[in-house]
């Protein structure tokens, strides 16, 4: 029997552009912990990939952080 522990993310997470701090929650999509994910915020799709402490993407000349979404459930 093949048991393997499935995570579930929330589909949401929050973004703060790192040169003015405003924060906006965002769609979260394809999660690979500690590793990258997929965040939407109005259409526009931000490339997030994990630096060592915090997730971080780039999208028309400003750059964005955040901690990623959270574990739903194992």
């Amino acid at each position: 029997m093949n048991i393997t522990n499935k995570i579930y993310y929330q589909n949401v997470c929050n973004i703060t552009s790192t040169r003015t701090d405003v924060s906006v929650e965002a769609e979260c999509d394809n999660v690979k912990d500690k590793v990258s994910f997929d965040a939407y915020v109005a259409t526009n799709k931000i490339r997030m990939k994990w630096n060592g402490k915090v997730y971080v993407g780039n999208m028309s000349g400003m750059e964005f952080t955040s901690s990623g979404p959270e574990i739903v459930r194992n």
